[in-house]
């Protein structure tokens, strides 16, 4: 299957490539980016175009490597009454994503305390397989955290009231359900609240490399280059996992009575109206609120932390969010299409929303300059905060990419690569790493991904987020 260029950095899948398609597929890339581009990551691609109410095209971001059901970096949107809505284009780490904190810290304060400070975050934050976290909820704290969010933390003493609106969606969406959860899955919550968890997740002491727009960088605070900012991803853990894996289980074996057949089972779905579709939307809610508390108790850890280690407090170190994004999640937007307004569900499966300036959904401290979104790299290399472009609510339905992607998967990057030898190179250039395991930090070594340069260059040109700051990395805290 080879798209056809039809625009620069827009290539196609044509309606007709396969008969079970409704709409094209769309691939943004560069040519390096298209060529490796996987095949069956394509053929995932022509799958969601299959989706019952999908509207305009399927699309693929820069970033995209194949997943489970939906390609990772694929957005779709359904129509909200008459389209249907579909685990895997949400993905299993429901609200999987990346706040950017920033410091009036430079690089040269910070340089010499690398070590003892990722030390100390490793300590603060639980981090690993399994991790369990400083805080064990009880049932009804658990409720009161998948109903509020990021706010039931601040409540708790753990942030700033401003830290609210500087999250997509305030921290949490409002049609969150906890009697749609098994037992299971809140079992799994539990214990796991505060907790950054393995794989690709990360805490990453950064500075500022390079400034590409200095009033929009200010409006961020990011003010000169080499200042100190903090990344941290993570999502809902175990929670989200086991919310995912029901819903899949559940959904699979409703598809017949709603005479749903697609062309792969893992792109299984119902309509959005149904009471499995309303179900399974209420229970990715209690996961994603999960994930912006989650977020927002390693935030205040990491502020604890900083104020220990440079005896200051995290007001006079202006430890203020830039921003907090989600990059799984479904949700409820209005899109302008072909000039009418719709109600659609958008899916953003490892997809970053960046909605333009003015827009009715972004704080109003950057209504004026449009909503930040942050591009994390993968260990060792840059990553980027971007700010979302009109653009992209005509090709993208307001979505960009949410990193590097892979292009090794994790079995092949532990064929290639030794954790210890990968550590010690991150070291030689002067990035301390602190793992639980080293076999993580081969499974995640630079070369498992795409050039994050690349990726954030596309999305440039394109028009979809234009670059404001590219930031590096002093130290990398990894489960």
């Amino acid at each position: 299957m080879v798209p056809k260029k039809i625009a620069e950095n827009v290539y196609e899948i044509p309606k007709s490539t396969r008969n079970y398609m409704k709409v094209p597929a769309r691939i943004f890339a560069n040519e390096k980016i298209m060529r490796a581009m996987e095949q069956k990551m394509l053929t995932q691609a022509t799958h969601v175009a299959w989706l019952p109410g999908i509207i305009k095209n399927a699309l693929v971001l820069p970033d995209g490597h194949m997943g489970y059901g939906f390609p990772i970096g694929g957005v779709a949107a359904t129509d909200y009454d008459t389209g249907v809505i579909s685990p895997g284009g949400v993905g299993y780490d429901i609200n999987c994503g990346v706040r950017l904190l920033r410091t009036n810290l430079q690089r040269k304060e910070v340089t010499p305390h690398a070590q003892k400070l990722s030390e100390a975050l490793f300590r603060n934050v639980p981090s690993g397989v399994g991790s369990k976290a400083k805080i064990r909820l009880n049932r009804n704290e658990l409720q009161e955290l998948l109903t509020e969010g990021a706010s039931y933390c601040v409540k708790k003493g753990l942030g700033w009231e401003e830290d609210i609106e500087h999250c997509e969606e305030n921290g949490a969406l409002s049609n969150a359900d906890i009697e749609t959860l098994s037992e299971r899955a809140i079992s799994r919550g539990m214990p796991q609240a505060g907790s950054l968890g393995s794989g690709n997740h990360f805490l990453e002491i950064q500075y500022v490399d390079k400034i590409y727009d200095e009033k929009l960088a200010k409006a961020m605070g990011i003010v000169q280059k080499d200042q100190v900012v903090v990344m941290i991803h993570t999502g809902s853990r175990g929670l989200g996992h086991q919310i995912c894996s029901d819903y899949l289980r559940i959904v699979e074996r409703a598809m017949p009575k709603y005479n749903l057949h697609p062309p792969d089972r893992e792109l299984a779905c119902v309509p959005t109206q149904s009471d499995d579709g309303q179900a399974y939307f209420n229970a990715m809610a209690c996961g994603a609120n999960f994930a912006w508390g989650n977020r927002q108790m390693i935030l205040h850890w990491v502020r604890e932390t900083f104020e220990r280690q440079f005896k200051q407090s995290a007001e006079d170190m202006d430890m203020g969010l830039v921003y907090d994004v989600a990059h799984n999640i479904a949700k409820k937007e209005e899109h302008t299409i072909d000039g009418k307004k719709r109600t659609v569900i958008t899916h953003r499966k490892g997809a970053t929303r960046a909605f333009p300036a003015g827009h009715p959904d972004i704080p109003r401290a950057y209504q004026s300059i449009g909503q930040p979104v942050i591009l994390p790299g993968s260990m060792g290399t840059a990553s980027y905060v971007l700010i979302g472009q009109p653009n992209g609510m005509e090709i993208s339905f307001g979505s960009t990419a949410h990193g590097a992607g892979r292009v090794l998967s994790r079995k092949a990057a532990l064929r290639r690569f030794w954790g210890e030898t990968v550590r010690d190179e991150l070291k030689g250039k002067g990035i301390f790493v602190k793992s639980a395991n080293p076999k993580i930090i081969a499974e995640e070594a630079p070369g498992v991904y795409k050039d994050i340069d690349s990726v954030a260059e596309v999305s440039d040109n394109l028009g979809i987020g234009k670059r404001v700051v590219r930031v590096k990395p002093i130290a990398v805290v990894k489960g």
